[in-house]
């Protein structure tokens, strides 16, 4: 067989590299490798990593609902008051918010570049923007639902910032390899996070010494910045892929549970393209790797209006607290069914 000398006129490597790094060819690898060790204890600590931007941080207002009147419509406490029958657990019997003491939080809710700030402790009202104690994030309703089905502890890490993209700021490694681009910041915090939380359980959770953990899922809410940009929407899907793919690799468990709910506040008539990327995701005939480990939510029937809600920042769903608790109960009745309760 004639084969060409390295040398010859006819193969110019200089070219050749330059086509193949264009075209993406030359970075077609697996996904990146594990950045750190972790425990895998399927009866210690079941440690859950909530992620996404500010609607993750928590904009869902407990108390004050429409017009800033205390239990007024769009408020969680308005649910609970007229729907005892799936709101009234959340209360005790004097009717001040309970808490949980077998789900716990911890969020180091500072930026990157800033101080290191940890709030933490028993599941309740609280964990969300500027530290409310009268706003919610999507935890408590994932929460609740985790709590009751598993006999183990629940540990919900919170990784989320306001106004953040998939696209650039929690850029995967793969995408990056695979579409240009870097990695980005917050996909490595999200990471380093989590593993500053699990590295010093002992003595971030005391009540905790000696108790081992897993990884046990990863819930993920997020999508505006993306679906507000024509090219970030476009790639939003296959940035998508590549993060799981990539997590799922850095924690060591190719079929880790992927519980999604859609970026569906003010929606327009017709599903956005980041929606869309949201849903088919969990399709299994798209992707059989996913079929039973990666779940969406349609969030759509979340969507309350301004005339029923505490504000008309539908960027933030409206500041509906009965939104952002529905949001954290299906993302984890989701996550509760993938793993098989």
């Amino acid at each position: 067989m004639n084969r060409h000398s390295l040398n010859s006129p006819r193969i110019n490597l200089k070219v050749l590299a330059f086509v193949l790094a264009a075209s993406g060819a030359i970075f077609a690898e697996e996904p990146s490798k594990s950045t750190y060790t972790w425990d895998n204890d399927p009866e210690g600590v079941q440690v859950f990593i909530l992620a996404g931007q500010s609607n993750m941080v928590g904009h869902g207002k407990a108390d004050d609902g429409h017009g800033d009147v205390k239990g007024a419509i769009g408020s969680l406490r308005y649910q609970v008051e007229h729907d005892p029958r799936n709101y009234g657990h959340l209360v005790n019997m004097d009717g001040t918010w309970k808490t949980r003491d077998d789900v716990k939080v911890w969020w180091r809710d500072s930026e990157i570049n800033a101080p290191r700030t940890v709030i933490k402790g028993n599941l309740k009202i609280g964990y969300s923007q500027n530290r409310n104690p009268g706003w919610i994030g999507p935890e408590y309703g994932f929460g609740w639902v985790l709590g009751d089905q598993l006999e183990q502890p629940v540990l919900i890490i919170k990784t989320a910032w306001g106004g953040k993209s998939l696209n650039v700021d929690f850029r995967p490694p793969s995408a990056a390899a695979a579409r240009g681009g870097v990695v980005g910041p917050y996909y490595t915090a999200l990471i380093d996070y989590t593993h500053d939380c699990v590295s010093n359980l002992d003595t971030e959770f005391p009540e905790w010494k000696g108790k081992g953990y897993r990884i046990a899922g990863i819930g993920w809410h997020q999508g505006w910045n993306d679906r507000v940009d024509k090219n970030y929407s476009a790639n939003y899907e296959a940035n998508l892929v590549d993060l799981i793919k990539d997590l799922r690799a850095e924690f060591g468990n190719p079929e880790l549970p992927v519980s999604i709910t859609t970026t569906s506040m003010a929606p327009p008539p017709e599903r956005t393209a980041v929606e869309l990327a949201q849903l088919a995701v969990a399709d299994p005939k798209k992707y059989p790797a996913f079929h039973g480990n990666v779940q969406t939510t349609d969030a759509r029937p979340f969507w309350r209006d301004a005339s029923v809600s505490p504000s008309n920042f539908g960027y933030h769903w409206n500041h509906n607290g009965e939104s952002q608790y529905l949001n954290g109960k299906a993302m984890g009745e989701k996550m509760a069914e993938m793993l098989g309760r």
